[in-house]
């Protein structure tokens, strides 16, 4: 994978900025552990190894045991560009986080945030 920076970039290092915006608008770690857990497959046990080994974004999507295949439903736009045109299957994964997590810092309720299967 060339070009951008952010799939070098440790995904323990961003992790804490996730959780600070959702704290920010009164919601939770376990919210956030939550998302990443449903878009990924991972266990809330797997996601904490991840984040202890210092993966990076492209080592943690490529080791995620399942993405969610109701991830596809996710839409809209996110740093001005829409996430359905996104080419790039891993910056689309990403941005597809990033979404969620924007949803849940902005009062969405969990249960619209993750879409039915």
């Amino acid at each position: 994978m060339t070009g951008h920076r952010i799939y070098t970039t440790s995904f323990a290092s961003v992790y804490p900025h996730y959780v600070a915006k959702a704290e920010k608008k009164e919601r939770t770690k376990a919210e956030v552990d939550q998302i990443i857990c449903w878009l990924t497959g991972y266990s809330a046990e797997a996601l904490q190894s991840q984040l202890d080994a210092g993966r990076n974004f492209e080592t943690f999507f490529a080791e995620a045991p399942e993405m969610n295949p109701a991830r596809a439903a996710i839409t809209g736009t996110i740093c001005g560009v829409r996430i359905e045109q996104i080419e790039e299957p891993l910056m689309r994964e990403i941005r597809y986080l990033d979404k969620l997590i924007d949803e849940l810092a902005r009062g969405r309720p969990m249960e619209k945030i993750l879409r039915p299967d």
